[in-house]
């Protein structure tokens, strides 16, 4: 077969132009150049730790390592002995359950706070959002501190408005921190008070994208308000609310200054979730192994809840 008159052959191309790259491979170096400086970062401060962290968790590490260095391969000894410990599956337990609290509390309280949002004015509006700015980036810290004086029993401000309301007696004396219902409820209220802005201007953001035609045409056919909301703004905010659900499983799991600082896992480890039974394993028994292997559960079981986030994402962008 003749090539058509005046085309070239596709060896006379390439060697008239041998310095030249196929423009598919430069793009290609140049992401990969463009994203080696955060990617060094990234093992660097992540893959590297948590490399360590499972290496960590196979050894005997305790105080005698600290100071000379020495320790010696267990290999799984570490995760038996943490799985015949009745006090990890109790913290476990309380993590699950304290989660689910958490987790429903916030996201109930932020579509609230997002709705209403959407039905103030401008200027109002405007004050509602820089308020739950200003309590969002408050340093978990300083607030979980504030928090504690809040409830402090004596002089807590929260406890003399409770003693004024004539509901729950005097209150002036409670010490919440020796309760587990009321430590329970004091870090419950500050971990939702601290999540709820982030849910509420995340899902508010969803709803301004929210085509007015189609609450409309809802309404046009007979549904109320809450037909309405259940039948279009809810599946409009689905998968807003699986990443905003996803996230704060995620982060109220791993929920530690708030409790250390406000019970510090008391009364009797009422409130010792993993994190903190994995502190009080590494840090205060000092049994560093031990406290990996506890680490290192705790990772899995939250790659695991975020692989199940990704599936649902994956599903719902082939759906579309």
């Amino acid at each position: 077969m003749t090539a058509p008159a005046g085309a070239r052959p596709l060896r006379a191309v390439r060697q008239a132009e041998p310095g030249k790259r196929p423009e598919g491979r430069r793009r290609q170096w140049a992401v990969v150049w463009l994203l080696s400086p955060a990617g060094l970062v990234m093992a660097a401060f992540s893959v590297a730790p948590v490399l360590f962290l499972v290496f960590t968790s196979f050894t005997d590490y305790n105080q005698r390592t600290l100071f000379t260095g020495e320790f010696s391969m267990v290999g799984t000894k570490q995760y038996a002995d943490m799985f015949d410990d009745p006090e990890f599956w109790k913290s476990l337990v309380r993590s699950m359950l304290f989660t689910v609290t958490m987790v429903a509390g916030s996201i109930t309280m932020g579509v609230g706070v997002a709705q209403l949002l959407t039905r103030l004015r401008t200027a109002m509006r405007m004050t509602v959002t820089v308020v739950l700015i200003f309590a969002w980036a408050m340093p978990n810290v300083a607030s979980s501190l504030v928090w504690k004086w809040l409830f402090q029993p004596g002089y807590g401000v929260v406890n003399w408005l409770l003693t004024q309301m004539h509901v729950f007696g005097d209150m002036t004396n409670t010490d919440w921190g020796q309760s587990a219902s009321l430590a329970y409820l004091s870090i419950w209220s500050l971990v939702v008070w601290q999540a709820v802005p982030f849910i509420a201007l995340t899902l508010y953001a969803a709803l301004t994208q929210l085509p007015l035609e189609l609450p409309e045409a809802a309404r046009l056919d007979g549904a109320g308000e809450w037909r309405v909301w259940w039948s279009v703004t809810l599946p409009f905010l689905r998968p807003t609310l699986l990443l905003v659900t996803i996230m704060s499983v995620i982060w109220d799991f791993n929920v530690f200054n708030q409790i250390w600082l406000v019970s510090a896992g008391g009364p009797d480890n009422a409130t010792s979730t993993l994190g903190i039974f994995a502190y009080k394993t590494a840090f205060v028994s000092f049994r560093i192994g031990q406290g990996a292997a506890l680490s290192v559960i705790t990772t899995a079981i939250l790659l695991g809840i975020t692989a199940v986030y990704i599936r649902n994402l994956l599903r719902s962008g082939e759906d579309l």
